[in-house]
């Protein structure tokens, strides 16, 4: 059984050993350059696969369009294509070269989060349960029948990093169980409705501006949805752009003042707290831009962040 990898990230390495780890034969890998501009906090497939003997191709995203691309793919007689988080869509052209089927696995439980960034977009959005998933490839993205899933619960405490490195061992799992099936022609797919799903785009370093108004919690889902090693929440202070790498969400305290969203109603040693919409928000780590990242306080007590002083006013994102 033959199998062309196009992959990319830990999740690709993952996949890659399990289909050898099953009896695959893979004879290609099709990955991307690291981005000298994006921190690599990841494993290296490209390195994973030339160990192992396989061909290594770095097509570039015009490419992946083109006939050309999809005869290179077919040289390798696969019997299946597998995505493991390579990040180009596939035409159809490329699909049809394998014979028994172009699969994906997918960072959500299918069909919900379709799209770009799952991980984060599940934190940003406060959902409790994510997970993987496996499943045939057509035109439309993350649109195909699904041949199997694997359910992971999202803790309080985790940040976009924690979470993946749940969906590791979960895709782990769901490809032992899946591959053989697929390999004896015995994994059974359902149809994916997409009407249960809901599908969403990349996400940029401006997204993680914080919005004061919000309630504290939907704050927290966002700082830590994209902390380390993400680009960061940030807000304004003065004229200049504040990090928020974290924070914690606190409920209003009897007693305090009304403030408006973005006020500093406490600045002690510990924490920095910011009146939200609803509640108040601990910030505990943070970064000027172009600074040093430190503690809030004195962070705060440098550029006299004081108690009535209001964060998100000042320059705009851009």
């Amino acid at each position: 059984m033959r199998a062309v990898v196009l992959g990319y990230h830990t999740m690709g390495c993952l996949g890659f050993e399990a289909l050898r780890r099953h009896g695959f034969e893979v004879p290609a890998v099709f990955t991307h350059r690291d981005d000298p501009h994006e921190e690599i906090w990841w494993d290296s497939l490209a390195e994973r696969a030339e160990r192992a003997g396989s061909a290594v191709h770095y097509p570039e995203k015009g490419e992946v369009g083109t006939p050309g691309f999809a005869a290179a793919v077919a040289t390798y007689r696969p019997d299946f294509l597998f995505s493991f988080y390579f990040r180009f869509m596939l035409p159809e052209a490329v699909l049809a070269v394998a014979p028994r089927g172009a699969l994906n696995l997918h960072g959500s439980l299918l069909p919900r989060y379709r799209g770009r960034a799952p991980v984060n977009w599940v934190l940003v959005e406060g959902e409790r349960e994510t997970g993987v998933t496996l499943h045939y490839m057509v035109a439309k993205p993350d649109a195909g029948a699904i041949v199997d899933q694997e359910r992971v619960e999202i803790a309080f405490e985790d940040t976009a990093l924690t979470l993946y490195r749940k969906l590791e061992p979960a895709a782990v799992r769901l490809l032992d169980r899946a591959l053989p099936r697929l390999a004896a022609g015995t994994a059974e797919a359902r149809p994916m409705d997409l009407a249960a799903g809901c599908y969403r785009g990349g996400r940029k370093p401006a997204d993680g501006r914080i919005d004061w108004s919000l309630p504290a919690r939907r704050i927290y889902d966002l700082v830590r949805a994209v902390t380390h090693p993400y680009p960061g929440a940030f807000t304004e202070a003065g004229a200049e752009r504040l990090l928020v790498w974290w924070a914690l969400p606190v409920p209003a305290r009897e007693g305090d003042p009304p403030a408006a969203p973005g006020t500093i109603v406490e600045l002690n040693s510990r924490e920095l707290l910011v009146a939200t919409g609803d509640g108040l928000l601990a910030l505990h780590r943070c970064q000027l831009e172009g600074g040093e990242e430190g503690d809030a306080p004195a962070i705060a007590r440098s550029r006299g962040l004081a108690v009535g002083k209001r964060l998100g006013e000042g320059r705009e994102a851009p």
